[in-house]
Parts: structure tokens; C-alpha cells; sequence
């Protein structure tokens, strides 16, 4: 008998998931429904797949969608985030189990009750970050707790970035992901985090000032910011002694800085509409954040505003993004600030077709064993194949895929809305990922402990 998974959304990061489920169709007995707002851009190599149905998947007509959850076994959404909970209460009044790669909201968390009572498995956050982060450094903290150890410190940063060999722009990046993320990274909350005991708050405004720097071997030096809130890891892994937990992004050095010019502009605010435009210039949209002036350049006060001199490389960095442009336009109506640096930074960071991007995750685990202080580096660095098949849809998706066959196959069994933090979970999924590539490095080292030169104030 087929069992079947129905998949909403086939966005960027679905390419691994759809090809790991369609590949494990045949021998799984397994048929695959994506519901998508255009199927007409899925690849024809996933449509025309024998155990595979394409439908038209509109997430607030609420008929249909709650159809295609009643004819399943179990759902994957790979939805943005606040429509989960459409989802998921349709799948509470179906009883179907659910998997999705998001943060677990608030909404979805009062769900818990209902869903064990239900006997179902709402697996959340089992993508890269939140997922992969969670998974392999609940390997080494329960390792380190089953010798007896102690965790005084626990440090992480994720980052998706563009692979060595097309890394040709000033900035060192290009998007991997959904570009508006990357746009709005840092907003919405004041950074939370605990360094040497003593509780560290950093504003939106100096966040891309306040950077840590750290080597991953064979591929040099990086440099990482605070995540919003990094204090929600002590409870979910018991890390309530810990002195340091630090949670961040990573970025080739020299990133936070030239990123922090847009935030000093106001370039990244997405809070109000701009008028006119989808009839602007890229110079026109610069120049809504400067001074008027009858007889100074865009470019002239643009460098005063910042204290830019002609030969700082961040000054180049902006030449580059071709911000003084005066043809080509915005495009877009009603435009946000954050919209419009968008569309910018989407002419010269996007991947193409050849073009591999990179993964890079490093965790830092600092822990006491009779009576000693103890080091573990553990590091992973993944790199795409092509602009469709990227690191980050591989270390996002395969996690995702594997999940929902092992709660179909009953390997993961306990019920409620959870993250991947148990041992029934993460051992399996790690063991498999290590088969496509994923594979962390481990280094025993001399405690180093917080090292505060590293951070720029």
C-alpha cells in the first residue's frame, strides 16, 4: 500500500528533500504530492516522476488545503513560518503527523497538548539552523555528559556563503537563501547572550560592529555576529551552568562592517513605503538618505555621511552594487527601503547557474571533567553542486526528508510539538547525513575559554 507524504511549498530549499523522497519512492512505497501556489516552476524531472502529483496549493483557500492534508500520511511544510499554523491545525483535526524546518512559534507551541494527546509527531527546527546546529551539538553535550563532564561554554555560528573558487566579489558573499532573511538579519530585537556569566545585550544598531573571528581549516579566517537570542538554548539544552552560550551568523571578514553602512543609512528599514518607487533609481534611492545639497554628488555626500575616504575597500564594496546607477530602477511599487536594497543586491549577489555555494557551521563546547577544563571544536563545511542543488537546500532539506520517513516508518515515536534535541532522533539523522557529505570534524584542544580580544567594540 502507498503511503503518502504531502509536501507545501517547493521553494529553493526543497531540490535535496523532493529528489532524497522520489530516490526512497520505489522502495518505500512511497507517493509524493507537492501542493505549491506555481507548479508550473517545478522541474519537470520532479513532475513527471511516476510516484509524484503536482498540485495547485493556494495556503488560504482553506477546502483544498485541507483536503490535500486529509489525503495524506504525513505533511512536510516548507512554508514561510507564520503559515505553519494553518497547516498544523489542519493536521491536529486530520491527525496527521507534521514537519517543518521553522523556529516553533508561540501559536504552534499551544498546540503541544493536542498533539500528544493525538499520539502525533510535530517535528520542528530539523533544517541547517535551526536543525543541523541543534542535532550535532546535542551529540557532543550528551557525549561529554555521559563521561560526566560539566558544560561551562557553548558557542555557535552558521553561515551560508559562496564556495572559494566563486567567491570574485568585494563583499565575499552572494545570497543562498531567501535574500529578504539576509536583509532583515538582525532585526526585530535587541541580541541576547551570556559571556563569562555576565548577561550581554547588543541593538540592532551595533550589531554588525560587535564581531567574533575564528579559522576553519583549508579555508581561512571568518568573522561572526550575535543571533537575536541566544539565551532560549540554555533551557531547550540544559545549559543552565553554563557561563558563555553565544549563538551567531558567519561572514568573511570584513562583511559586518561595510553591512553596517546600509543600517547607518537606513537602507534596511522595512517599516514604511517609500513613494514613486517603482520609478526610482538606484542613485535616486541612495540619495533619500542624504543631506540636499545644490552643489555636492550623491557620491560626495554619501562619503561624508558615512567618513568614507576614497581608498577605504568599503567604498569599493559600493561602487561594486552599482547603488549610483541612474537607469537602472527600483521596479518595485511601494517599495520598503529593505524591498529596494533587495533589488540591488540581487543584481550582483545572485548565484549562477555553475555557481556552488558553501555551508560553514563551528561550534565551540568548553566543559569541566575531573576537575579539568576541556576544549571540543567541532566544524562542518558542505559545499553545493550547482545554483539548484545548493549546500544550503542539501543541509536544509535532507534533515527535513529523513525526519518525515523515519516518523512514517515509526523510528521516531514520542508525540508533542518538539525540536531534534533526543537521541531518537539526532543519532539516526546525523549517522544518514554523514552518506551525502555532512560531516563535522572534531578537535580536542586546550580550554581557551571567552576570548574578549575577539570581539570588535
Amino acid at each position: 500500500m502507498m503511503r503518502k507524504i504531502l509536501v507545501i511549498g517547493a521553494g529553493k530549499s526543497t531540490s535535496y528533500l523532493l529528489d532524497y523522497l522520489l530516490g526512497k519512492s520505489e522502495t518505500e512505497n512511497l507517493e509524493i504530492t507537492i501542493g505549491d501556489i506555481n507548479p508550473a516552476a517545478i522541474s519537470p524531472s520532479i513532475a513527471n516522476h511516476k510516484h509524484c502529483n503536482v498540485i495547485k496549493l493556494d495556503i488560504f483557500e482553506e477546502m483544498t488545503r485541507q483536503k490535500a492534508i486529509e489525503n495524506s500520511d504525513i505533511v512536510i511544510s516548507m512554508l514561510p513560518a507564520r503559515f505553519h499554523i494553518k497547516v498544523a491545525e489542519d493536521c491536529v483535526r486530520h491527525k496527521k503527523h507534521l514537519v517543518t524546518a521553522s523556529y516553533v512559534s508561540p501559536e504552534l507551541l499551544a498546540l503541544n497538548k493536542e498533539v500528544k494527546e493525538a499520539g502525533l509527531v510535530f517535528m520542528n527546527e530539523i533544517g541547517l539552523d535551526p536543525g543541523v546546529d541543534h542535532m550535532s551539538a546535542m551529540q557532543v553535550i550528551d557525549r561529554i555528559r555521559d563521561k560526566g563532564g560539566n558544560i561551562i561554554l557553548f558557542e555557535s555560528f552558521c553561515g551560508g556563503l559562496v564556495a572559494p573558487e566563486y567567491d570574485n566579489n568585494l563583499w565575499n558573499y552572494k545570497f543562498t537563501w531567501n535574500p529578504r532573511n539576509v536583509v532583515l538579519a538582525g532585526q526585530g530585537g535587541t541580541a541576547k547572550f551570556i559571556q563569562e556569566g555576565t548577561y550581554k545585550y547588543i541593538p540592532y544598531h551595533r550589531l554588525f560592529r560587535r564581531t567574533e573571528f575564528f579559522e576553519i581549516e583549508g579555508y581561512g579566517r571568518f568573522e561572526g555576529y550575535a543571533n537575536r537570542d541566544s539565551l532560549n538554548y540554555r533551557e531547550a539544552y540544559q545549559l543552565q551552568d553554563a557561563l558563555t552560550i553565544y549563538r551567531g551568523t558567519m561572514r568573511r571578514v570584513g562583511f559586518s562592517k561595510a553591512w553596517n553602512m546600509f543600517i547607518q543609512l537606513g537602507a534596511t528599514d522595512d517599516t514604511y513605503a517609500i513613494e514613486n518607487s517603482e520609478k526610482m533609481s538606484y542613485r535616486q534611492f541612495i540619495n533619500l538618505f542624504l543631506p540636499y545639497s545644490p552643489t555636492d554628488s550623491v557620491e560626495l555626500k554619501l562619503r561624508h555621511y558615512l567618513k568614507l575616504d576614497q581608498d577605504d575597500i568599503r567604498w569599493d564594496k559600493l561602487l561594486e552594487l552599482n547603488i549610483f546607477d541612474q537607469t537602472k530602477l527600483i521596479g518595485i511599487p511601494n517599495a520598503t527601503p529593505a524591498q529596494a536594497l533587495q533589488k540591488i543586491l540581487e543584481d550582483s549577489w545572485t548565484l549562477k547557474a555553475e555557481e556552488k555555494d558553501m555551508i560553514v557551521m563551528y561550534h565551540k563546547f568548553g566543559y569541566e571533567l575531573n576537575g579539568e577544563k576541556k576544549q571540543i571544536d567541532s566544524k562542518l563545511v558542505v559545499t553545493g553542486e550547482n545554483q539548484t542543488f545548493t549546500a544550503m537546500a542539501k543541509t536544509v532539506g535532507l534533515p527535513v526528508a529523513m525526519a518525515a520517513l523515519k516518523i512514517l516508518n515509526g523510528d521516531i515515536t514520542t508525540p508533542g510539538v518538539q525540536i531534534p534535541i533526543t537521541k531518537e532522533v539526532y543519532e539516526p539523522i546525523l549517522k544518514e547525513l554523514e552518506d551525502y557529505g555532512v560531516n563535522f570534524k572534531e578537535y580536542e584542544i586546550p580550554y581557551l575559554g571567552y576570548n574578549p580580544n575577539s570581539v570588535v567594540n
